[in-house]
């Protein structure tokens, strides 16, 4: 028996440390882009690689860290990318039961440029076969980003969910969210945890409305606990009967890549691990908050000790209650 198995593609990342760009925040005072001489060199500060990530690595990860029996369904090149990510779940404790192998392309593949310690992501998915392996039990599964042409999946993770009792988090990556909602409809009636940002809600849901519009959405469409996060401004919970808000713990930022990941998946390890919404709120923040601390999505990753720390470390920042 699992507690958690994730499904989602694993990547390799490099990171590029600049300096040499101009970031242009004239057009709106929340809207910045990083710009380069066009057919300019960029001297590059740092080049740094991490294998074995991508949103379902690091929520198996994430939750192993805080001492769930994980595993991962992911799909990886026969090349030093997918070696060195298997050796990585082996390292970190995820079973590598259910990873396969694809002979004829290569592992997927992220430039991060980090910036001022913001990142933006060049991302390329590899177009894969995908195919749900024979889970057995587990008690529930994270179902995050896939490249193109995973629908088939759709329908082997509702049967699975159906025979199985496992509960299901589900963290969109940008192919599912290009899918749509009219797509996504029967997943999201079978999620206990959805878990977005602010944008990719309004995407999703056609709608540039306040958070707790979106939260009421997405739960009247048979979402159990819905979670959106908006950046500095925190995370917002709701499950049907309270709202909740939850601000960001004020740490010093390195480099956000994973943040989101950190939240979602101590979120839900929380609710794993029998804790209620406002626990699980917190746990997310703490995990957050280290993982921003430094580079790339693992390497802050808080262990059971240290979320528990933390907790009894920052008694009085809680989620508060807000009006629905």
């Amino acid at each position: 028996m699992y507690d958690i198995i994730s499904i989602g593609d694993t990547t390799t990342d490099v990171f590029l440390e600049i300096d040499q760009a101009t970031v242009n925040c004239k057009i709106k005072k929340d809207i910045c882009q990083l710009c380069v001489d066009y057919a300019d060199k960029i001297p590059v500060n740092k080049i740094i690689r991490l294998h074995g990530v991508g949103n379902a690595a690091n929520s198996a990860v994430g939750a192993s860290r805080l001492g769930l029996k994980t595993a991962i369904y992911t799909v990886v090149g026969n090349d030093i990318g997918g070696k060195e990510a298997k050796k990585n779940f082996t390292k970190e404790k995820v079973s590598s039961k259910f990873l396969k192998i694809d002979k004829t392309k290569p592992t997927n593949y992220s430039t991060v440029l980090n910036f001022d310690g913001e990142r933006t992501i060049f991302v390329y998915h590899e177009s894969r076969e995908y195919k749900l392996p024979k889970f057995g039990k587990s008690k529930w599964i994270y179902f995050t980003s896939l490249a193109f042409g995973h629908k088939p999946l759709h329908k082997q993770l509702l049967n699975y969910l159906e025979k199985s009792g496992a509960k299901l988090a589900f963290n969109p990556g940008t192919f599912q969210i290009k899918e749509g909602l009219k797509v996504l409809k029967p997943i999201l009636k079978k999620t206990e945890v959805l878990s977005v940002n602010k944008r990719e809600a309004q995407i999703l849901l056609k709608n540039n409305s306040s958070v707790p519009i979106l939260l009421k959405e997405f739960y009247n469409l048979g979402v159990k606990k819905v979670v959106i996060t908006d950046g500095p401004k925190g995370s917002y919970t709701y499950n049907g009967e309270d709202m909740y808000k939850m601000g960001i713990f004020d740490t010093p930022i390195l480099e956000r890549t994973g943040a989101g990941d950190a939240y979602t998946i101590a979120f839900v390890s929380a609710l794993v691990l029998e804790n209620n919404i406002k626990t699980a709120m917190r746990w997310g923040t703490f995990n957050a908050s280290s993982v921003v601390q430094h580079l790339g999505a693992q390497a802050g990753l808080l262990n059971l000790d240290g979320i528990k720390k933390m907790i009894k470390n920052n008694k009085n920042i809680k989620p508060q209650k807000i009006e629905k």
